[in-house]
């Protein structure tokens, strides 16, 4: 064998096995305080157009299945990682292809047992360092995305979704503008955010009277007073929660596809 050949399958073996197991590092850093998106589950493709996501605060893991709310206790020792079986999850239906993927990361998540970061990456292993789940850390940053309104505080208590036949969007730029529609009116504004705090200035909106659907002009004023109580942003996946200093909910966005 040549040593050009024979240089070339070393290389191969080690590629292939850095994309299959988690070699001994440093102790990686701790959990808590941290949120990941799935970016990949080994010998399987995501289905499209769904999150999975995992966020680790005060010793509890929580998140999204890609259908189901889940959470679970954890805990973690140096490099390794236990996450507990008592814990809880919504029970809606979904699609086959969405109920496998489901079961496919919990079952991933229960079979973890050891943990690695690398830059914004994190990689769950089980037992014998095969690499079952790997994550992206999830985007923090509201400059330079789009977002459809999927609910509004309504100003009595009730977050409440869009009139049929209305579309409240937000775009917020890299030069500290937002823009979007209120649901008959383009506005736009100014904005600051300092990691999950968030401020946006009042907005500015064309003056046209829409008639109809009926009601949508006092939806656009619940919205704009909505938007003016905004202190902070947790994301989630493709999903953001803008709440007010009290912690009440102000408006929940999904990202624009």
């Amino acid at each position: 064998m040549s040593r050009s050949l024979a240089a070339a399958l070393s290389a191969f073996v080690m590629l292939l096995a850095g994309c299959t197991t988690m070699s001994s590092s440093a102790e990686p850093p701790a959990l808590d305080g941290t949120a990941w998106v799935l970016s990949s589950l080994p010998g399987r493709g995501l289905v499209p157009g769904t999150s999975v996501t995992a966020q680790f605060e005060s010793g509890r893991i929580a998140g999204s299945d890609g259908c189901n709310r889940y959470f679970a206790p954890y805990t973690r020792s140096g490099g390794t990682l236990q996450v507990g079986e008592r814990g809880g999850m919504t029970m809606m239906a979904c699609p086959p292809e969405i109920a496998k993927q489901a079961e496919a990361f919990m079952g991933a998540l229960r079979a973890a047992k050891r943990y690695r970061v690398a830059g914004n990456r994190l990689e769950l292993a089980g037992a014998d360092g095969a690499v079952l789940a790997t994550f992206a850390a999830q985007s923090n940053s509201l400059a330079g995305t789009s977002w459809i309104v999927t609910g509004h505080n309504n100003g009595r208590q009730a977050v409440v979704s869009s009139l049929k036949g209305t579309e409240l969007t937000l775009q917020f730029g890299t030069d500290g503008r937002y823009a979007g529609s209120a649901g008959c009116n383009r506005i736009n504004g100014s904005f600051t955010q300092q990691g999950e705090r968030v401020t946006l200035g009042p907005a500015a909106a064309t003056r046209r009277m829409c008639p109809e659907p009926k009601g949508v002009m006092e939806q656009e004023a619940e919205f704009l007073k909505a938007l003016q109580t905004v202190t902070t942003a947790r994301f989630e996946g493709d999903r953001v929660e803008l709440r007010t200093a009290d912690g009440a909910m102000a408006a929940t966005l999904a990202r624009a596809k």
